[in-house]
């Protein structure tokens, strides 16, 4: 079982207060003989019609010693689980969960802002101390 990031429970709470229930903690995702663990799968029902929304969140703190080797791990295994879940869960769409800080400092920065556009992530941005979501980025 992977170790849980820093900011973790701050997301898991976030998602709930924003009316998300957590199915999955991990969500393991398996693609022919490989298997990784996304951090979080949680639904939600929409509308009237109760349609379900789900979604994967990858939850990356960016607090390591090297903001370009957290960007690398975060950037790589979005880019490994969205291609997976393309081909074995279409219908959960996937999510690279941040706290203010690293969308505010850290993404923005010209070198790393290009990543976000180039290869189309969708953020989640929550504010850690109070337990919020901030933004969906997509």
């Amino acid at each position: 079982m992977p170790r849980r990031d820093a900011n973790h429970e701050a997301v898991t709470r976030a998602l709930i207060k924003d009316g998300w229930t957590i199915t999955h903690d991990p969500s393991t995702i398996s693609f022919r003989d490989d298997r990784a663990f996304i951090d979080l799968g949680a639904e939600r029902l929409l509308g009237a019609a109760r349609d379900q929304h789900l979604i994967a969140a990858e939850i990356k703190p960016f607090t390591g010693p090297s903001v370009i080797a957290d960007v690398e791990q975060a950037i790589g295994q979005y880019l490994l689980y969205r291609s997976w879940l393309a081909r074995v869960d279409r219908a959960r769409t996937l999510w690279l969960a941040v706290d203010v800080e690293a969308a505010v400092n850290v993404l923005p920065r010209p070198a790393m802002g290009v990543l976000v556009v180039d290869d189309a992530l969708r953020l989640l941005v929550v504010n850690n101390p109070r337990e919020e979501i901030i933004e969906w980025r997509s």
